[in-house]
């Protein structure tokens, strides 16, 4: 087959004719890779390559536009790139090189997703747990990740009552007030065992220093 026609369609976008009347639509990159011109003889096997390399190249960059906004983890770019170019190879091959290049980084994610809701959203461990798996990270790295918040979390539980809830809790008799703050924490993350004792240990504080004064 022949390449009956190259000519600048818009941007560095090109659009190449085949005597059989299909059309592509080349980035020049890859028109310059291949040295596609105009009367260029191709077989089905170098063109399956042109397509392909502009395939490959098409999804790279999207991939690089969608960075450019946020943080992916490997599963959620994947999934953003089969569900515009459906073909798995390209899109693991395309993964691999993003990989590489230290654009996707699973292990980072973690660390940083991790940071950002114990520290900043003060989430106990099986919202953390949740949220972080939600993104496709193994629960390997999960883990790992929150490990070195062990201690954090109940400082967070503490400070929660201390700073956020405590208008609330200002009787500890208030037993319906009391399970409404108990539930709010269950949704942050804190499981009822902790809950109870910072609740517990909170009052025992007020006492206490009620009785300083």
């Amino acid at each position: 087959m022949k390449i009956t026609s190259v000519k600048r369609y818009k941007g560095s976008t090109y659009e190449t004719e085949l005597d059989d009347g299909r059309k592509l639509y080349l980035h020049a990159d890859i028109i310059a890779d291949f040295d596609i011109k105009a009367g260029m003889e191709t077989d089905r096997d170098t063109l399956r390559k042109i397509v392909y390399a502009s395939n490959f190249r098409r999804a790279y960059q999207r991939a690089l536009y969608l960075l450019d906004y946020r943080d992916y983890t490997y599963s959620e770019m994947f999934e953003k790139l089969i569900g515009n170019y459906k073909s798995e190879p390209l899109c693991t091959a395309v993964m691999k090189r993003l990989v590489e290049h230290g654009f996707i980084d699973d292990v980072r994610y973690a660390e940083r997703m991790a940071r950002k809701l114990v520290e900043v959203k003060r989430f106990g461990y099986r919202r953390c747990k949740r949220e972080l798996m939600q993104k496709g990270l193994s629960e390997v790295l999960v883990v790992d990740a929150l490990d070195v918040y062990s201690d954090t979390f109940g400082e967070n539980l503490s400070e929660l009552l201390k700073v956020k809830y405590s208008r609330y809790l200002t009787d500890c008799e208030d037993r319906k007030t009391i399970e409404k703050v108990k539930s709010a924490l269950v949704r942050y993350g804190y499981d009822f065992t902790e809950i109870n004792r910072a609740v517990k240990e909170y009052f025992e504080c007020a006492d206490y220093l009620e009785e300083e004064n």
